[in-house]
């Protein structure tokens, strides 16, 4: 085995980008958590009364049913859904729009290597002097 080897497999760019990866990850996810608890949660409690509907359930028998935790994990994970797209993914899509350069377009015209007039780029044979083009 060669001496050195996991300290170069460690220090590799793409095993740090990895680890930043999931560091910042966590750290998202706590923020968009936040996010979704304290700000949105707080919003439809405002509305609906309370923001937390896991108290709400009912027996089956003797087994309680347990339904408002449920409603409280789809209310989440909207909430979620919906934080994510309109703060990460729209603005960073629009900031592609933005930064992405348009190729531009090719060339209506070339210049005839015999009498140097412009001609359509498609042109096989030179309007001005009749020199055959090339690639035509």
């Amino acid at each position: 085995m060669k001496q050195g080897g996991l300290k170069a497999f460690l220090l590799r760019g793409n095993v740090v980008d990895l680890a930043v990866a999931v560091v910042m990850g966590a750290v998202f996810g706590a923020v968009v958590t936040s996010f979704v608890n304290d700000v949105l949660m707080q919003l439809i409690a405002a509305v609906v009364g309370q923001p937390d509907f896991s108290g709400l359930a009912f027996s089956l028998g003797d087994t309680p049913v347990y339904y408002g935790r449920f409603l409280n994990a789809v209310i989440t994970f909207v909430l979620v859904g919906v934080a994510v797209y309109y703060l990460v993914v729209v603005p960073l899509g629009r900031l592609q729009e933005r930064l992405k350069r348009e190729e531009p377009a090719p060339p209506a015209t070339k210049a005839c290597p015999e009498c140097l007039s412009e001609i359509p780029a498609g042109a096989r044979r030179c309007a001005f002097c009749g020199s055959p083009q090339e690639g035509a």
